[in-house]
């Protein structure tokens, strides 16, 4: 059940609907929760459906009874129990609005196990789409006002409710203003990296040129997202609750906006109709040419030449290679760990909804959610990243990929670790390991077993002839790449961060 809330979440990224999983009760329900957490903090409208006890026995613990309420209330954004068949479309229908208006997230119903044997004569309803909530005009006329004045504006896209459409307008509007654009944290599919506007993106190990441009920014354009944790380097980036910067927030959810940062202009719209905003916004000639051209350089060359690590498989140039040849719609997916780092460096997202991974920071994410996405587009390439302690927290969906068809590409990153876990251990607790050493098993012979490709890769060079026979094999495949564990870091070994650490310790006294 944790793979299937995860692919639930994962078609509510890939097509901004809600995705619908059902689940029994009890465990089921709290090993789909991480599912639900994942859609919360990413803004990704999901429905979960869970079973309950009777009616009648509900308040007696009964077998696998639970409160959803109180289990899910802090995470989901509403929480229903059906009591009757006769209220199922008013609360479905309800449901639905709910997960998309706003800001998108989870609903949890709940269905007692007499209800579902009750008959009832109702009506159909209606399809539900979410309410596109538009700017005001005085507020369009503010923030060409502000862009006309800033010397050093930055744009940072995030969030949910994207839309291909509005993406390409913002592309042209960011070109007509001079505007350099970073995405936030995973949704760098929001602005195509191949374009001179993109200056990168914004999460964990970000471009320290990018940090400086955020930090000396005369005005911030945010759209979409929330800038919280990940984004703003732990809430370094933006001064809270006053920013430094001229903030301009938009956000479809009025909650959302001061919500952490006071901004000088809040303005509540979704992306769509902040784009069909912008599209008539009279801006004048853009002035800011040398910032954004310096500001794609910097992107450049953070994300151009990945530097040596220890071992045979270079990670970085295998990233590098996947880009040159994936096409433009290729999804990629992955969970949490720090071999995202790379993909988040070195890869360039071109297409819209090509990047589907959890803001949230969850574990396991990737294969589930390649399965859902190679599901909904059987004629794009997909591939699932994972390192070895993601893969086995949902590897077992790999059994699904085989038992449906669906051909995905695994590539299991494996150094042996836990390998952000180990990262914090050797910064703030060096040569203090614990519980971070993994045995693994053989990832080929796992593929095998359930009746997919699998390869070994060893070094750089085996890579790229080993992807391929991927593909030509139309079947479910599993790459398993062994990384150096000293190669810890896109940038440092883990002995360096051990010697730092020890330094920084003897230094302090």
């Amino acid at each position: 059940t944790g793979g299937a809330a995860i692919m639930a979440e994962a078609y509510g990224k890939l097509t901004g609907r809600p995705g619908i999983c059902f689940v029994t009760r009890g465990p089921g329900a709290t090993n789909a929760s991480h599912g639900v957490h994942i859609a919360a903090q990413d803004s990704t409208p999901m429905i979960l459906f869970v079973g309950q006890v009777e009616r009648g026995m509900r308040e007696r613990e009964a077998f696998q009874e639970l409160d959803y309420k109180a289990v899910f209330g802090s995470i989901a954004k509403w929480v229903v129990e059906i009591d009757s068949a006769v209220r199922i479309p008013e609360l479905i229908t309800r449901a639905f609005r709910v997960a998309m208006q706003g800001r998108p997230g989870p609903v949890v119903i709940a269905l007692p196990e007499d209800v579902l044997t009750e008959i009832a004569t109702i009506g159909d309803v209606a399809h539900v789409e979410a309410v596109e909530v538009a700017p005001r005009v005085s507020d369009m006329d503010k923030l060409v006002a502000m862009l006309r004045e800033a010397k050093r504006p930055l744009g940072i896209v995030g969030g949910s409710r994207w839309t291909e459409r509005a993406r390409a307008q913002f592309v042209g509007f960011a070109e007509r203003a001079g505007l350099p654009v970073a995405a936030s944290f995973r949704r760098a599919h929001l602005f195509p990296a191949d374009h001179p506007n993109f200056a990168g993106d914004l999460g964990i190990g970000p471009n320290p040129k990018l940090v400086a441009r955020v930090r000396d920014a005369d005005l911030l354009l945010i759209i979409g997202g929330r800038m919280s944790e990940m984004p703003s380097s732990s809430y370094t980036l933006i001064d809270v609750p006053t920013p430094k910067q001229k903030l301009v927030h938009v956000h479809p959810d009025a909650e959302e906006l001061g919500r952490v940062y006071q901004p000088a202009l809040a303005i509540q719209a979704s992306p769509q109709s902040f784009a069909d905003a912008l599209d008539v916004c009279e801006l004048g000639a853009a002035t800011n040419a040398p910032n954004v051209a310096a500001a794609r350089q910097d992107y450049i060359e953070w994300s151009e030449a990945p530097l040596p690590l220890p071992g045979r498989f270079q990670y970085g140039e295998v990233v590098r290679w996947l880009r040159d040849r994936l096409p433009s719609t290729a999804i990629i997916c992955n969970g949490a760990g720090n071999y995202a780092g790379w993909i988040h460096r070195y890869y360039r997202f071109r297409g819209f909804g090509t990047q589907l991974a959890p803001t949230s920071g969850s574990m396991g994410y990737g294969v589930p959610a390649a399965i859902m996405a190679k599901r909904q587009t059987p004629d794009r390439i997909v591939v699932a990243m994972a390192g070895d302690g993601c893969f086995l927290m949902n590897g077992q969906e790999f059994a699904t990929a085989v038992q449906f068809d669906i051909p995905i590409i695994v590539i299991v990153i494996d150094n042996g670790m836990y390998g952000t876990i180990r990262m914090h251990q050797e910064t703030h607790y060096p040569a203090r390991v614990s519980a971070t050493d993994l045995k693994n098993p053989d990832f080929v012979a796992y593929a095998r077993a359930f009746g997919g490709h699998g390869e070994w890769v060893e070094t750089t060079d085996e890579f790229e002839p080993a992807f391929e026979r991927a593909i030509q094999s139309g079947r479910p495949s599993i790459l398993h790449c062994l990384l150096d564990p000293q190669a810890i870091t896109p940038t440092k070994t883990l002995d360096q961060l051990r010697a730092g650490s020890m330094a920084a310790i003897k230094s302090s006294g």
